[in-house]
């Protein structure tokens, strides 16, 4: 037989000498690179101990939530999002979809937005978090949730704290967008309710807001 006929011969007969366990191995390499390489890196000091991976109890990590640090104890399968509501009593952020897809828990990691959701509380150690409550000082209202009320940006209300968190990050990149700038900024979150108009116009009102404060902030 000529070379092209036996090469395809030789691979089949190469690809049936894998073990299962050979191919879930390259099949974990692969889906892991990909993962890692599509959202955020976060470094944690609590993801390797002395003897092998930490767990699978409990573990004790201090996490610095709106400027202050919080000691507890979690499983390393806790994420952020739990870590927050059940343990640190934080339940600004809100448990919906649990599968990264609403946006409805979007806090500040090291003042870039993410779904609390899908991050380990263990990876959030060492790093700056930022929820809801900690937005604006305890006796004011940050512009972008003043927006929100004025342009009536809120039924339900669970996704209003992801969708306000969100909107925050999103004047910081663009603190002057157009509306069609608006809409793409925030397809990452959606809404049940259905209020877009009014959350798109908030934004808008709020970036004028914070525009301005930022020019008095400048020349008092």
């Amino acid at each position: 037989m000529s070379t092209k006929t036996d090469k395809p011969q030789e691979e089949v007969k190469h690809l049936k000498n894998r073990s299962r366990r050979d191919f879930l191995k390259g099949a974990g390499v692969t889906v892991s690179g990909s993962i890692i390489a599509g959202q955020l890196a976060i470094a944690s000091p609590l993801s390797v101990e002395k003897g092998g991976v930490v767990g699978p109890g409990e573990v004790p990590i201090t996490l610095r939530v709106n400027g202050k640090p919080r000691q507890l104890k979690v499983e390393p399968r806790v994420t952020l999002l739990d870590a927050l509501r059940d343990r640190l009593d934080v339940t600004g952020s809100k448990k919906v979809c649990d599968r990264a897809t609403c946006g409805a828990c979007t806090m500040h990691l090291d003042g870039k937005p993410v779904y609390a959701c899908t991050v380990l509380a263990i990876e959030a150690e060492g790093h700056e978090i930022t929820t809801i409550e900690g937005i604006a000082p305890a006796d004011k209202i940050h512009a972008v949730s003043a927006a929100f009320v004025d342009h009536d940006g809120q039924q339900c209300g669970f996704c209003t704290s992801g969708f306000v968190m969100a909107c925050v990050a999103f004047l910081k990149k663009n603190p002057n967008p157009s509306l069609e700038d608006v809409e793409k900024g925030l397809g990452g979150n959606l809404c049940r309710c259905g209020t877009y108009h009014g959350i798109r116009h908030a934004v808008l009102e709020a970036s004028k807001t914070l525009r301005a404060q930022s020019k008095e902030e400048i020349y008092g």
